[in-house]
């Protein structure tokens, strides 16, 4: 024998029934919970990518501003070298022409010096020649000049006097 249920007497129509009053009364309110909670996790996560674009470009902005202050210090850096270079340059410059200038000046002291000497020398051999005529010709006169002779030479001496004291003056 077969058993045939009515459509009422199955419990399948019954949870059907219940399933759909259930979707009916209780569906909006659990399709708004379930979409607001979606909605609500959308959001989340849109504000989750804005704080991460937000972030990036910072951080793209930081990484500008690095490489402008490392292309300034870099700049800086070059121009410094470059003021070293051109300071070492002049200090080498102004250090030879001082070298060379001292040099000349030993140069010039030491002309000075042997121009002294040998106007020494050459006094001291004029002096020496200067007793030595004047001892010559005091034993000339002593011995070999008369008494006229005598009184010639020096009124002859006496006439000379002014001219030779002149000329050692300009000298």
């Amino acid at each position: 024998m077969e058993h045939h249920e009515s459509f009422w007497a199955n419990p399948r129509t019954w949870v059907g029934f219940a399933f759909i009053l259930f979707v009916v009364l209780f569906g909006r309110k659990i399709w708004a919970a379930l979409s607001k909670l979606l909605d609500d996790h959308a959001a989340r996560i849109r504000s989750e990518l804005e704080e991460a674009s937000r972030l990036r470009e910072d951080a793209e902005q930081m990484l500008r501003d690095a490489q402008s202050r490392r292309d300034a210090a870099l700049a800086e850096a070059q121009s410094l070298i470059e003021g070293a270079k051109a300071e070492a340059e002049r200090v080498a410059a102004a250090s030879a022409q001082e070298a060379e200038a001292g040099s000349r000046r030993r140069e010039q002291m030491a002309l000075d010096r042997i121009a002294a000497a040998e106007k020494a020398a050459v006094d001291e051999v004029r002096v020496t020649a200067a007793d030595i005529a004047t001892e010559a010709a005091r034993n000339v006169i002593a011995h070999g000049l008369s008494a006229d002779a005598d009184a010639g030479l020096i009124d002859h001496a006496i006439t000379q006097l002014p001219a030779s004291l002149a000329a050692r003056r300009a000298a």
